[in-house]
């Protein structure tokens, strides 16, 4: 049976009332499912979903009384159905393993961060560690040392600055694509 003899089985099995609220609203139905999907071929086969579903209704779709709400309903839902299903990701496909490897990498580079920070202008290393390591508030910290909030966000963003330079010479740390630690070579303190 042809693609036209199947689709004109299918048009004179279907409700009339059914065909006559489909050939009213499948242009906008489709146009609304291309502008929620992006994707053209996945907007036709969700609309092919949307008048099957209608189809199973047979005679009772007749009983619907705004045919147009119910039909975008059914398309509104499929598309949250899609889009669930595109953002599941099975537990075999993620990558324990490098991000096991990834929190080994930055655990490790804390035997060079306590000789680095030492290494720093003190009022760096003390902001760096009120602050990041002790968990003090900026605001805290500005009312203890008596500073702006401004000003000790700056000092604190400067300091940043050169612990991430420091890293990056005194224990080589490199950045991967990502822009996360992937590596680093501890040096042996000058003592």
């Amino acid at each position: 049976m042809s693609t036209i003899e199947s689709a004109d089985s299918v048009h004179h099995s279907a409700a009339p009332c059914l065909m006559r609220a489909w050939q009213a609203h499948q242009h906008s139905l489709l146009s609304w499912l291309y502008k929620h999907t992006d994707d053209d071929a996945l907007a036709e086969d969700l609309l092919h979903e949307v008048f099957l579903r209608a189809m199973r209704k047979n005679k009772a779709f007749c009983d619907i009384v705004n045919a147009k709400a119910w039909l975008f309903r059914v398309a509104n839902n499929l598309v949250i159905d899609q889009s669930r299903q595109r953002s599941f990701v099975p537990l075999d496909d993620l990558d324990f393993e490098s991000e096991q490897q990834e929190i080994g990498v930055v655990d490790s580079l804390t035997q060079c961060l306590p000789r680095v920070l030492n290494e720093l202008a003190p009022k760096d290393s003390d902001i760096l560690k009120a602050c990041d390591i002790h968990g003090m508030t900026q605001k805290e910290y500005a009312e203890l040392h008596g500073m702006t909030l401004v000003a000790t966000k700056s000092r604190l963003q400067r300091a940043r600055q050169k612990l991430k330079r420091q890293l990056s010479q005194s224990c080589k740390v490199r950045l991967d694509e990502y822009h996360k630690v992937c590596c680093f070579s501890p040096r042996e303190s000058k003592n």
